[in-house]
């Protein structure tokens, strides 16, 4: 105590001691303490300058908090999460205080130090992926293995860009191509193909938290938002760029204004029609979770519909967990209640609406016959109303069956994002309670995140808001420094297994540090850079030496770094589940690539169906040839999940997922080996390669290689005592068809 008091008393009797003094005091305050108590002004602190410093907050002031604080006195703990100040930073803070909290002349408190919420800049000495990644290799003395054999590489990029195993052919012409462009001639093949955006579609589908049911007791369904899926699709494939992708499924109704009015035509303008693609990008809004119970309430059911609005929006494209900040200021980032409800404010007077794909012409050319549809509803009441032993009642079904063939069809629609005719007012919740109002809020931006934006809009009303389109203009705006960084993420993520960022969807300090911040900010800029181009990112990943590395181990390597932070191999995965399925159909022949339209219900097993609450809300495809249809297409019901994707930890669309699990469960073997889907494909690959070379068109198609000698060997072995179904069955449950090196 002794020796402090001196060093206070020096600081204050010297110029440089006490100059150094202020500026490692503040050094500290910048790096942990304003990014919530800088712009954001949580619990009404602001550390930034000495007059806000000593205006103090709602606890009081500065001084005595601060010091409470940094003791983990009082029931705070600061900085909150999982690093705590270190002794020497508690030190310093503490010497600070005591000399009277003195500010520089000069300082740099204005900026936010959160390493997310940094402008991102194109660093100027590393101009390559491999330029970053080699050396921080160097420096912890890690040694990169070799680079993979040609198969192995066209099997790893196919299933990456396709969610399919590449045929024999295409790795036979890849095999044989020795020119020095092979490869990323490979590559531009393979994000050419529309297998792509039905890959990574489904991947934006997972952080969109994607179903056609809303879950809970009711589970009702969404009867077009496969509409919003083929949206996804098609955006990735034509390589919209992500700006792009980012803006309409925010507020395309307020960016593309218009009608679907015919011009004198039987049909509506292609222009219109592309309107009308965009518009349907704001599907993002209307497939998530909804309990309609909530709607015996107006107030509870529009608390809840922003809330998940809220919480999407900040997990999709910002990397955030804006939740935590609803029923109080965030614990961990510089979120303040009031930001929450400020863009809850945004999300006010926006409902999901069903609107007719077609002019007015052609609801005109409906409501002509729509006295079919009344004799229709007519004869079903009356059936409806007679008991099952009247031979009156048959010959009324028959009348019905007759009559619902003249009845027109329902018109065609899409269901989108659009404008209530009031606005209401949004309140500050307290502890979120939609039945606890505070002070109302207008529509804005997070104030910790350049640039942030007031919504401005006329006293006079009404007024056609804009509100979602100032949303999306501030979270594609290239000065916005997170979303091309959680995207850049998301990508990287999508071909090594892990993110740079190991929490895709929490950028902040509850989330993992980037594990190469440099390399991250490179991408980042670099997707900004080529036009938001996502297929230009894939590009640059994939021909990066990295990626086409071996999976294989090196002891001296694991004791350093034993879970491949740092990237000297390849990560071996095993197959998600879609891309399971897709692959057993694709090898048995029977993969059906039609694309787009409403989802495909598979039938189900008697056991399968003890698990549906209601088995007549299933209805299964009646067509069996969609049955074999891609599983992007499969009908994702939030109260049921195909047992056997669920068996291989197909996500939960309760929420947005950022990172699939990989679990290895008994239930997975058991499936591969005994299920029915299995057992009924490797029947039906048997029939497509009986013959002499049976053995070997199996392994050729399944593994993507010839069977060595051995093998073949055990396989003729094993067919003179069992079938050719049961050789493919167990060709199936391999390794080397489950998992992609």
């Amino acid at each position: 105590m002794l020796a402090r008091g001196l060093l206070v008393a020096s600081a204050l009797l010297c110029p440089v001691l006490a100059q150094q003094l202020e500026l490692r005091a503040l050094e500290i305050l910048n790096s942990k303490c304003t990014g919530c108590h800088g712009a954001a002004q949580m619990s009404g602190l602001d550390l930034r300058s000495p007059q806000s410093f000593a205006k103090g907050g709602t606890r009081g002031p500065a001084k005595g908090w601060i010091a409470k604080a940094i003791r983990g006195e009082a029931g705070l703990q600061m900085p909150p999460g999982k690093t705590p100040l270190k002794p020497t930073e508690i030190a310093v803070l503490n010497d600070w205080l005591a000399a009277g909290a003195p500010y520089p002349k000069t300082t740099n408190q204005q900026s936010n130090q959160w390493w997310s919420f940094q402008k991102i800049t194109r660093p100027k000495t590393h101009q390559s992926i491999d330029q970053f990644l080699n050396a921080t290799l160097a420096e912890k003395k890690l040694t990169p293995v070799n680079k993979a054999d040609k198969r192995t590489l066209i099997r790893r990029a196919t299933y990456d860009l396709h969610g399919l195993p590449p045929t024999p052919a295409e790795i036979e012409a890849f095999e044989a191509d020795n020119t020095p462009t092979a490869y990323a001639n490979l590559i531009d093949k393979l994000l050419k193909s529309e297998r792509y955006g039905e890959r990574w579609g489904r991947r934006w589908l997972d952080v969109a938290r994607y179903a056609e049911t809303g879950g809970y007791e009711t589970d009702v369904s969404f009867t077009n938002a496969w509409r919003y899926r083929d949206y996804v699709i098609r955006a990735f494939n034509t390589d919209k760029p992500y700006n792009e992708f980012m803006r309409e499924q925010i507020a395309a109704d307020e960016l593309h204004p218009g009608d679907l009015e015919r011009d004198g035509g039987f049909f509506i303008p292609k222009e219109k029609l592309d309107r009308l693609e965009k518009w349907i990008a704001t599907g993002l809004y209307t497939v998530g979770p909804v309990n309609y119970e909530f709607a015996l309430s107006g107030d509870q059911f529009r608390v809840e519909w922003q809330a998940d609005a809220v919480e999407t929006t900040g997990s999709a494209f910002l990397g955030l967990t804006l939740g935590c900040a609803r029923c109080h200021d965030h614990k961990f980032d510089p979120i303040p209640q009031k930001d929450y409800y400020r863009l809850a404010a945004i999300f006010a007077g926006s409902e999901d609406r069903e609107i007719p794909i077609v002019g007015r012409y052609g609801i005109f050319a409906y409501t002509r016959f729509y006295p079919r549809q009344q004799a229709v509803d007519q004869l079903k009441e009356r059936i409806q109303k007679m008991s099952k032993s009247d031979p009156a009642r048959d010959i009324a079904i028959r009348r019905l069956g007759e009559a619902y063939l003249k009845a027109p069809t329902k018109i065609d629609t899409a269901t989108i994002l659009a404008h209530t005719e009031i606005v209401p007012d949004t309140h500050i919740l307290a502890r979120g309670e939609f039945s606890n109002k505070g002070d109302i809020v207008q529509p804005g931006t997070l104030t910790a995140i350049p640039p942030a934006t007031d919504i401005r809009e006329p006293a006079e009303k009404p007024f056609i808001p804009q509100r979602r389109k100032a949303l999306a203009e501030w979270i594609a705006s290239p000065e916005n420094p997170l979303p091309a960084r959680v995207m850049a993420n998301r990508i990287w993520q999508g071909h090594f297994g892990r993110g740079l960022v190991a929490t895709p969807n929490d950028f902040g300090r509850q989330g993992d540090p980037p594990s190469h911040p440099d390399l991250l900010n490179f991408l980042a800029a670099e997707l900004i850079a080529n036009n938001w181009s996502v297929k230009s990112l894939h590009r640059q990943i994939m021909l990066s030496d990295a990626y086409q590395r071996q999976s294989s181990p090196n002891e001296a390597n694991s004791k350093i770094d034993p879970n491949n932070t740092y990237l000297w191999r390849m990560n071996r995965r095993r197959l998600e589940a879609e891309e399971l399925r897709d692959a057993v159909l694709q090898t048995a022949g029977q993969l059906n690539t039609k694309m787009y339209g409403p989802p495909v219900v598979l039938p189900l097993s008697k056991e399968e169906f003890l698990g549906i609450r209601e088995p007549e809300l299933w209805p299964i495809s009646q067509d069996p040839a969609e049955h074999t249809r891609r599983s992007v297409y499969l009908y994702v019901k939030r109260s049921f999940k195909m047992p056997m994707l669920e068996t291989f930890d197909v996500p939960d669309p309760t929420m947005s997922c950022a990172r699939r699990e990989s679990s290895t469960v008994a239930p997975q073997a058991l499936a591969m080996m005994n299920g029915d889907f299995t057992r009924a494909y490797a029947t039906k690959m048997a029939d497509r390669f009986k013959g002499p070379n049976a053995v070997e068109a199996s392994w050729r198609h399944a593994l993507g290689r010839k069977p060595t000698t051995a093998e073949t060997a055990k396989a003729q072995s094993f067919l003179e005592r069992n079938t050719l179904a049961d050789l493919c069955l167990l060709i199936l449950n391999m390794n080397e068809f489950l998992y992609v090196d």
